[in-house]
């Protein structure tokens, strides 16, 4: 991945993450921990989040996010490359042949392993509550 080189940039990235996240709605928490894929600068997060609330893009309410995405989810077939070779991946950090990113408009965001791109994207249950 080619890390976004401006400010600006990473909170577009984050931004659009935010807008393509399944479930419509989940925990601050949670998205905190997607958005980190991007930043992990808490000055950052805020920027995206505040960013996201004032676009439309999600709703906050004390711990609790909605995201407003009009129908826009990551899809799979289109949005989701795989390339070999020797990655690490951006949400846990494992060792990595097989190396999946997410095209967004703002930027790729990526590498992830097969797990944790679902988790990403909220396509793993285990991340619902």
């Amino acid at each position: 991945m080619t890390e976004p080189s401006t400010r600006a940039e990473t909170v577009e990235l984050g931004v659009e993450l935010l807008a393509h996240l399944e479930p419509e709605e989940l925990t601050l928490s949670d998205a905190i921990d997607r958005i980190e894929t991007v930043t992990t600068s808490p000055a950052l997060t805020r920027d995206i989040l505040d960013t996201a609330e004032k676009r439309g893009i999600i709703d906050r309410d004390g711990a609790r996010l909605r995201v407003r995405r009009g129908g826009t989810r990551v899809n799979y077939e289109t949005q989701v490359v795989t390339r070999e070779g020797s990655f690490e991946c951006r949400r846990c950090g494992s060792g990595l042949t097989t190396g999946h990113f997410v095209r967004l408009d703002a930027g790729e965001l990526g590498p992830f392993g097969s797990s944790c791109i679902r988790k990403v994207t909220g396509r793993d249950d285990s991340t619902d509550e």
